[in-house]
């Protein structure tokens, strides 16, 4: 095959995915050099001047901006830097923190599990968690015996779910609910986002006995602790009643569809009727062909957290809703997220 076979775009098309890993690291070492924040505080900088704010030598840095230039996440006019529209969007909207606690999470985490991925289709299993240090079936518990990467995922979830719960505040309707039960809700940073904005609203995270202090530690430190609350609980043993509506929030994509109807019927059982639960979380397209954050994300589930995850479609997760015994489903697309964010309502 000669080069003139493919266009430029298909080049740079097979190029990104072929060389996916390397692109990453571009993007990782901006990320944990302080490139991007610095380009974002002091645009148009030289790349002498950029050299030496970060404390790089000459070929390091002509390889960093060769790299994070050609993939448009920063710019050059004039031999010198700014960055690219992504990166600038991100930070002008708010969200470039959670981008940046994701790509560390990517960098310290996913990958490695990632290079089990073929292993975990072939055995359809998290194989990748042998890459995790510690004991135990699924990532969280290896997390708990390890302070550095414990403390990467509760950094990306805490800022994901931040940018999450913004949606969930402005676009469902809590003020039937009185008293919700947030399934895994880890640091409580969807329990107190909540209860601050609705004054009427009594929390409960529902957490391992690993990660309740964590939890307790944000109730205290927003000053909330008259209305939200941490216990411990296995979520599949036991959903605790006495609250009418259960919040899982990036959680039905760690496990298998079976054992999300597992839980679905629990929950249903607990709750009172016209009681409800919400899911949030990233969603694939109904056609199965899309979008691609779900498709690639897709692969950290097969191969590190629980064992059977993906990220499902709308219609998958109503269905299994459905069969749960909930009455009603809605779906909520959450307007200007940039994942393929998506909220389903379920009404008992």
């Amino acid at each position: 095959m000669s080069d003139s076979t493919l266009e430029p775009a298909d080049q740079d098309r097979l190029s990104m995915v072929l060389f996916g890993h390397a692109a990453f690291q571009h993007l990782h070492a901006g990320c944990e050099l302080g490139l991007f924040r610095l380009l974002h505080n002091r645009p148009g900088l030289s790349l002498e001047a950029v050299r030496d704010e970060l404390g790089l030598q000459d070929r390091p840095i002509s390889i960093l901006l060769f790299g994070t230039t050609a993939l448009r996440l920063i710019e050059r006019e004039d031999d010198h830097y700014r960055n690219g529209p992504l990166i600038s969007r991100l930070m002008q909207h708010g969200q470039w923190e959670a981008f940046e606690a994701a790509v560390e999470f990517e960098a310290h985490i996913n990958y490695n599990g990632l290079r089990d991925f073929t292993a975990s289709l072939r055995e359809n299993s998290n194989v990748g968690l042998r890459r995790i240090p510690g004991e135990g079936p699924t990532l969280y518990h290896r997390l708990a015996q390890n302070d550095h990467l414990n403390d990467t995922f509760f950094r990306y979830m805490h800022a994901w779910s931040q940018m999450v719960n913004r949606h969930l505040i402005e676009m469902v309707d809590f003020g039937h609910v009185s008293r919700l039960l947030d399934v895994g809700g880890g640091d409580a940073v969807n329990a107190v986002a909540l209860a601050s904005a609705f004054p009427h609203l009594k929390v409960t995270v529902l957490e391992l006995a690993d990660v309740v202090p964590r939890a307790l530690a944000g109730i205290r430190e927003a000053g909330v602790e008259d209305r939200v609350s941490a216990i411990e609980g296995d979520m599949f043993v036991e959903l605790p009643a006495g609250h009418d509506c259960m919040l899982f929030a990036h959680q039905v994509q760690i496990w298998p569809m079976e054992r999300n109807l597992d839980l679905f019927r629990r929950a249903n059982a607990a709750l009172p009727p016209g009681g409800r639960v919400i899911i949030t979380n990233s969603m694939a397209d109904d056609s199965g062909d899309g979008p691609l954050y779900a498709a690639l994300d897709s692969a950290y589930f097969a191969a590190l957290p629980g064992g059977g995850g993906r990220v499902y479609t709308w219609g998958q997760l109503e269905e299994c809703l459905l069969e749960a015994g909930f009455t009603k489903v809605e779906r909520i697309r959450p307007r200007g997220a940039w994942t393929p964010l998506g909220i389903i309502l379920g009404i008992k």
